[in-house]
């Protein structure tokens, strides 16, 4: 079962959240691995896109949005882009195109930076988004402040969130074929500055020192959990073997229903409404070709298809007409 564990540190500015995602994450490879057209991921794509859905559903965690935080990894190498989407009441569902050759034990420089043109992009997008109003998106390099490249899932996150939010963040990341895992730790402003780290500076006495000596040592504490530990172990024995000697104030796990689970918005409707946008003449094009069009979602793999009959019906007045209020769609 996919959990999502929050939790927070007695007396210090630091909060944190562990995710296993057992059964979603097996649902991810499950359906990739039964589409005929694609077949399953190669080991190292898997291991990538775990750690992006894992990472995705902490950043989820994290904030209070109503809408999809989607997580976007694109380059020049064999896997062109990766997606990982989790709503904001924990449905997630995540996808990669692949188009070249991926040698086993490969890193995230082969899969996505061969050239230095990898990107890392988190874009927030509202549920009841208003017309006109765009999405929030950052985007980082795969390279640190220095330009040095940044050689892990975890280090590029944690980039990310040093310059986008300011905010101090630990996080480990791991997957395989059975489970997706993260750990996340996350200093908190103080005294309604941005950062604790800018606002120590300006602090009088050693407050701001011990504050940031104590994150310092959870930060060791949680980069000292092993792959092994983090993917094999229930939440309950990682946190306590980690910070034994902290205490932890604990939130009423996310499970089953309110937890983490796959799910896919895609629907046959939705597909109609694409080749309505590709237009009529386009559309009747393809139907010419190929005697039907077939449409599938490369997150979950629903196939859909439309015949001469379907495509007349696509293009009707009726069909094109924009929803009444208060309809059903």
């Amino acid at each position: 079962m996919s959990e999502l564990h929050k939790f927070i540190f007695d007396g210090l500015p630091v909060r944190g959240q562990l995710v296993r995602l057992s059964d979603a994450w097996q649902e991810v490879l499950r359906r990739r691995a039964a589409n005929t057209q694609t077949g399953p991921y190669a080991p190292p794509v898997a291991e990538l896109l775990g750690k992006m859905t894992a990472a995705a559903v902490l950043m989820q965690g994290n904030i209070k949005f109503d809408g999809a935080l989607v997580m976007q990894i694109a380059g020049d190498g064999p896997v062109k882009i990766a997606v990982a989407e989790v709503q904001s009441d924990l449905r997630l569902r995540a996808t990669a195109s692949v188009t070249g050759v991926v040698m086993p034990g490969a890193r995230l420089s082969d899969l996505v930076d061969v050239h230095g043109r990898g990107r890392c992009a988190i874009t927030l997008d509202p549920r009841n988004r208003q017309p006109g109003q765009q999405p929030y998106q950052g985007v980082v390099p795969l390279v640190n402040e220095g330009g040095a490249p940044l050689t892990t899932l975890a280090g590029v996150i944690e980039h990310y969130m040093r310059q986008s939010e300011q905010l101090d963040t630990t996080l480990v990341l791991a997957a395989d074929e059975q489970v997706a895992a993260g750990l996340l730790l996350q200093r908190l402003p103080a005294q309604g500055q941005a950062n604790l780290s800018q606002s120590n500076a300006a602090r009088e006495g050693g407050d701001g020192a011990l504050e940031e000596d104590d994150y310092r040592r959870l930060s060791i504490l949680a980069r000292s959990l092993q792959r092994e530990e983090l993917l094999g172990l229930d939440a309950d024995t990682v946190l306590r073997r980690l910070f034994w000697e902290e205490k932890l104030l604990r939130f009423p796990p996310l499970t089953a229903g309110a937890g983490p689970r796959f799910a896919c918005s895609c629907s046959r409707a939705r597909m109609a409404a694409m080749l309505q946008g590709l237009g009529r003449q386009e559309t009747e094009s393809i139907l010419a070709e190929q005697g039907q069009i077939e449409v599938g979602c490369d997150f979950c793999g629903q196939q859909e298809r439309f015949d001469a009959v379907d495509v007349a019906q696509l293009f009707t007045p009726a069909a094109q007409q924009p929803p009444q209020p208060g309809s059903v769609q």
